[in-house]
């Protein structure tokens, strides 16, 4: 598969191999959250400061990802939300919609423990069944926070490391998945769901960046294959700051004492 190979490694950071996303995608599934009011200002504040991938709906990507054709990879979100039915996410964008776009990466979410699970499997399967006749990587959002699973279990190793082994064993190439607190128990994860890989997700807004440099570490320390921040970025006082303190500790394994210092001296 040739061409997966060759878009999985522009997905990917040459220096370190690991991959920072800014995932833009939130208003179909959660509203106009603060931050987001103008896309166009949001993707290009955010591309001018060079993470490694964007991950955008179709629409979004037809219309304001074209300045930064390029420069960086494109990851197309098949599917969505709706705060009308938080638990149900429907497949909007085949993969010849990420063809069409020039897209590197094709992502799903999976609502792991909801009742619609079973749906949920079987547009997966699709996907990835298109996607491995178009030689496209597909990126899987494994949460498992679906309403049969207990709220103090949502970030245990032993729930997450599930979604993202299920996730695995369907054929997709790299998960994304809830941080579980620490690098030790994040390692169980990466682990669990190998050969696929996996990366973090931001979550909720965190209080401070250093909270999220602090993350980031947490992460590189437990093998990922890196980060896909979105509130924590474009909600930050600071989005490009914030992303070259980032791209320092994936891509140049810095401390978060050395990122924390070059967010700060950018502003």
């Amino acid at each position: 598969m040739l061409g997966k190979e060759i878009r999985l490694q522009r997905l990917k950071n040459p220096a370190s191999g690991r991959i920072l996303t800014v995932a833009v995608d939130h208003a179909p599934s959660y509203g106009v959250l603060p931050g987001l009011e103008n896309i166009q200002q949001v993707v290009d504040r955010v591309a001018a400061a060079g993470p490694d991938a964007l991950l955008l709906m179709k629409g979004t990507a037809a219309r304001c990802f074209r300045p930064h054709a390029g420069r960086l990879a494109l990851i197309l979100k098949s599917s969505t939300l709706s705060p009308y039915h938080p638990q149900r996410d429907v497949w909007v964008s085949p993969v010849e919609d990420a063809v069409r776009l020039g897209a590197d990466a094709i992502a799903m979410a999976l609502t792991v423990g909801s009742p619609h699970q079973a749906d949920l499997l079987v547009n997966l399967a699709a996907l990835v069944r298109q996607a491995e006749r178009a030689g496209i990587p597909v990126i899987v959002h494994a949460y498992p926070n679906g309403e049969l699973v207990p709220p103090d279990e949502l970030y245990t190793a032993g729930r997450v490391g599930y979604a993202s082994r299920l996730a695995m064993e369907l054929g997709v190439d790299i998960v994304k998945t809830f941080y579980t607190g620490s690098a030790e128990s994040f390692a169980c994860v990466v682990e669990m769901a190998a050969p696929a890989l996996v990366v973090a997700a931001g979550g909720p807004r965190l209080e401070t960046d250093a909270d999220v440099l602090r993350m980031a570490h947490g992460v590189v320390q437990a093998g990922a294959a890196g980060l896909t921040f979105g509130r924590n970025i474009w909600q930050s006082d600071d989005p490009a700051a914030l992303i070259r303190a980032l791209k320092h500790m994936l891509h140049e394994n810095g401390s978060v004492e050395a990122a924390s210092a070059m967010a700060l001296a950018s502003r």
